[in-house]
This record gives structure tokens, C-alpha cells and sequence, in this order.
């Protein structure tokens, strides 16, 4: 039978300004299986709490310059949940519901027992484990739930390459910046870096930037004062403010006017916001994600972009795929989706037919997996059996047959329309950049014929 993993030993760091007390408790807790650490007096408590991460906290209330109150104060703000004992000679009621009321675990009289203080301490150990499980437990619980609502989906190459460098930056306060076509899963990325961040247990917070008009979106932004325009009846907390501790999601962040550009560049350089109409700044700590469907460096051309927020931004850039360049992945998005409408429906899983399967892989999707989620959803209403059949799909899907190209005909082709053909495929290509998925777009044909053709013509 193969043993369970030992438990950690807790760390206690022992506050005191007396040095006989300290040494008798580091030598009783080193005893008693714990990792004692001492500090004499309170200033050398607060640069161990700063430095060190114990798992408890027992320090005396009154010592000279910094007391015990404080002490717990300065373990709360760096851990909330970190369990802070307080003790004394001078016990009295003032000083034990000041205690309790900032937060500490318990309140122990000198001198004590070393039984009591012991019980106290292992009592205090696994009520902060099970803080940790429990919270552990409740972002588990958190990702599966989220998993049913639009976690990352796919095994394309190019799709699990945006979710290896997804991973490699949630962990980190980096701003990120999310590029790609409408409706190819952006949000559900910043989601993903967020449920992957330590910031997890902190709020999702997200605005479309073009879908307000200027005034109002520096409203929700950064808040307002009350009186600062007509309507601002009260002061009002902008979402860089309440996605304190968590994420804040600026979508489609390239429609924001050369104004709005500014106050963003500021709140990122300063990490502050100064509210509509008011005059004192408000520290934020708050994860920056940004999204835009627009091509920033051509608009920076333009002039339409600032470079300086630009560079702010492109911190880390993800490049989401196309869902015409993931076309493995578009029957496990479908399934996902059908599954999802049938748990909010309460009824079985449809399947789709072969032939709906096949139409539905062969279709460009230009709205991407907006769109696909949009033409499943219409499909499971009007599909009465189990099985979603053809006529179920919206006609742009059932009659976009791609007409083959010349050389793609059974009957044989003329040599002079292949010459033409190929010229014209060329000059598609290079009129795109060498772009083969939008080349392929524009020719009406499959990217893997477009492939197939430019490999007879031995085109890399």
C-alpha cells in the first residue's frame, strides 16, 4: 500500500520583544514538528512577513514602536487569509474585540500553557489548508463550469499554438494584446489567460470600445464625479477601478477615438485613472487585455492609431486564426456547440448528418466561429429529430458550392486557359501579399485546392 504524501510542516513566524520568550517558543514549535522563525521586536516582524510566507502568524500586542495590531494589519494585506494569533500579559476586553474585529484568529493570555498554545497552533494550520483546498476546489468547480461556456476549443496546429503562448503568459501581469478577425474566439482567450492567471479568483470585467459613443465610454472606463455632465446624478466607479484584483477586457480597443487614445496611454503608464470631471487619481491594479479585428500597425500608418499606445499595448501579441485555417477543428467546435444547446435545453444531443457535416467542413465561414455557433443554434431549433439534416443550415452554407477552376474540370481544358488561369492565380497571390487563405477567398476555392494548384505550378 503506497503511503499518502506527507503533510508540509507549517512555518510559524514568532513576533516578540522579548528574546526568552522567543527562544522557548522556537524551540517548543520546533518540537512540536513546526518551522519556527523569530523576530525581535515589531519592525523586524514586518520585514519577515515581507520577506518570508509563513503559514501562521503569533505575535504579542504591545511592544515598543510597532505593535501587535499592527503586525496583523501588515500580514493581511500581503495574505487576507493568512491566520494571525495575537497575545498578551495585559489581556482586557477593549483589546480582545479590537482584535477579533481586525481579523485575528485568536487572542491568547501570557503566560500560556504550552499545550494551549500548541492546540491553538495546529488548530490554526489546518484551518488555513482547508482555506487552500477549499479554494483550490472552488476554481476547479469555477474551469469546469467555464468549460461549458466557451472554453478554448480545437487541435489545430495554429490554434493550439495561440493556447501554448496563452499559457506561457497568464501567469504574468503582462498586458496582451489579441489580434484577429471578428468572431474568431477572442474574448474566449482573455478568458482563458484570466482563468489561468493568479488573478482567477479576481472579477472578468469587459467593454466593447465600439459599441459606445466617446463620452459614454469614457464614462464606463474610468467613472465619473457627480455633476460632470448632464445625466451624472451620482459618482460612478469606471471598470479599470472594479476589475481591481482580476481582468479587464478591452474589445475592439482599435475603434477608440485619438482622445480616448491618450487617457488610455496614461492609465497604462501611470496606473491610475482620474475620473470624467474629476481631479484626484485612483490607483488601479487591474490585468489589461486588448482586443482589435484591425490591422493596429496600418492604422498607425494612417494616423488613425497612436504608436505610443500601440507599443503599450504589444506587450504580447496572440494572432488568432481564421476558422477557414481551422477547418479540423470546425466538426469539435460543432460538437461543443450542440452539446451546450442541449444542456440549456434540457433534451439530447443532436448529431449532424454526413452530408450536413460535409457542407458545413467545405463552407468558408467568414464570421468564423461566431458564425458557426450562430448556424448550429438556428439548425437544433428547426431540426425535429435527433439528426440535423442539410436543409436545416442556412442557404449561404448549402448553396455556396465552390465552381472548380478550369484545369480542376473533367473535360479536358484548353492549354491556353490553363496558362490563363495560372496567370490569374498569380496575380491574386501577389496582389494579396502572398496571403494564400485570403488568395483562395477571392478565387471562390478551397485553400487546399489553391495549395494543390500552386504545387503543380511548383510554387512554395
Amino acid at each position: 500500500m503506497i503511503a499518502p504524501p506527507a503533510t508540509p510542516q507549517p512555518s510559524v513566524l514568532v513576533v516578540d520583544d522579548e528574546m526568552g520568550i522567543l527562544e522557548t517558543l522556537r524551540i517548543l514549535l520546533k518540537n512540536e514538528g513546526f518551522v519556527p522563525h523569530v523576530a525581535q521586536g515589531g519592525r523586524q516582524g514586518l520585514e519577515m512577513i515581507s520577506a518570508l510566507a509563513p503559514d501562521i502568524v503569533l505575535t504579542d500586542v504591545r511592544m515598543p514602536s510597532v505593535g501587535g495590531l499592527q503586525i496583523l494589519s501588515a500580514a493581511h494585506e500581503k495574505d487576507p487569509e493568512l491566520p494571525v494569533i495575537l497575545m498578551t500579559a495585559q489581556a482586557d476586553l477593549r483589546s480582545a474585540i479590537q482584535a477579533v474585529n481586525a481579523g485575528a484568529y485568536y487572542y491568547i493570555q501570557k503566560p500560556f500553557v504550552n499545550d494551549e498554545i500548541v492546540a491553538i497552533l495546529r488548530r490554526a494550520a489546518e484551518h488555513r489548508q482547508l482555506r487552500a483546498e477549499n479554494r483550490s476546489l472552488r476554481q476547479e468547480i469555477q474551469r469546469r463550469d467555464r468549460s461549458l461556456d466557451g472554453a478554448p476549443v480545437g487541435r489545430s496546429k495554429s490554434w493550439l499554438s495561440v493556447l501554448r503562448l496563452a499559457e506561457t503568459v497568464a501567469p504574468t501581469d503582462s498586458i496582451v494584446l489579441i489580434q484577429g478577425e471578428s468572431g474568431t474566439g477572442k474574448e474566449v482567450i482573455a478568458r482563458y489567460i484570466h482563468d489561468l492567471s493568479a488573478r482567477a479568483s479576481g472579477s472578468f470585467n469587459s467593454i466593447n470600445c465600439g459599441a459606445l459613443p466617446e463620452s459614454l465610454l469614457e464614462s464606463e472606463l474610468f467613472g465619473h464625479v457627480k455633476g460632470s455632465f448632464t445625466g451624472a446624478v451620482k459618482d460612478k466607479t469606471g471598470l479599470f477601478a472594479a476589475a481591481a484584483g482580476g481582468t479587464f477586457f478591452l474589445d475592439e480597443i482599435g475603434e477608440t477615438t485619438p482622445s480616448t487614445q491618450v487617457k488610455l496611454l496614461r492609465v497604462l503608464q501611470q496606473r491610475e485613472v482620474i475620473p470624467v470631471g474629476g481631479t484626484d487619481p485612483i490607483a488601479i491594479d487591474t490585468r489589461l487585455v486588448a482586443a482589435t479585428n484591425r490591422d493596429l500597425e496600418e492604422e498607425m500608418r494612417r494616423g488613425t492609431f497612436r504608436g505610443d499606445l500601440f507599443y503599450r499595448l504589444n506587450v504580447f501579441a496572440l494572432h488568432l486564426p481564421p476558422l477557414r485555417q481551422r477547418r479540423d477543428d470546425i466538426m469539435l467546435l460543432a460538437e461543443s456547440f450542440l452539446q451546450r444547446a442541449a444542456a440549456q435545453r434540457g433534451e439530447g444531443c443532436k448529431r449532424l448528418s454526413e452530408e450536413t457535416a460535409e457542407a458545413m467542413v467545405s463552407y468558408a465561414w467568414p464570421g468564423n466561429v461566431r458564425e458557426l455557433e450562430n448556424a448550429l443554434e438556428r439548425a437544433v431549433i428547426l431540426s425535429d429529430g435527433e439528426v440535423i439534416e442539410l436543409a436545416a443550415l442556412p442557404e449561404r452554407i448549402t448553396d455556396r458550392k465552390t465552381e472548380p477552376l478550369v484545369s480542376d474540370r473533367s473535360v479536358a481544358a484548353s492549354p491556353a486557359l490553363e496558362v490563363i488561369e495560372r496567370a490569374y492565380i498569380m496575380w491574386v497571390l501577389q496582389s494579396e501579399g502572398g496571403n494564400k487563405s485570403r488568395t483562395a477567398e477571392i478565387l471562390g476555392i478551397d485553400p487546399s485546392t489553391l495549395y494543390r494548384k500552386l504545387s503543380r505550378y511548383g510554387v512554395e
